[in-house]
């Protein structure tokens, strides 16, 4: 079995609430989830308005698809015109490792 996940830290445009946070957010969220069948959620920077942390893990049999789908990932925030993707940081493990 192969784990990935994959870590993005984002910068929001015009947004100047958590509210507001929330409304860029959640359809960013759906959508990675409807399209690539991974598990996402915010991950960090939960006060800050203009700021967040967006984790996506996989967990397949094959590697070739753990990769394909953090890769897809990151591609789709990486257009979003709503943030800016400052940095992604990815992990790829098998079950068997120590």
């Amino acid at each position: 079995m192969w784990i990935g996940w994959i870590e993005f830290d984002v910068l929001l445009g015009d947004v100047h609430s958590l509210k507001g946070k929330r409304a860029v957010l959640r359809p960013i969220i759906a959508e990675l989830r409807r399209n690539l069948d991974v598990s996402v959620a915010e991950v960090g920077d939960q006060g800050l308005h203009r700021r967040a942390e967006i984790g996506v893990g996989v967990v397949a049999a094959h590697s070739e698809r753990v990769t394909d789908a953090l890769d897809r990932a990151e591609r789709l925030i990486a257009e979003r015109p709503e943030v800016t993707l400052l940095s992604a940081r990815r992990r790829l493990r098998h079950s068997d490792d120590d």
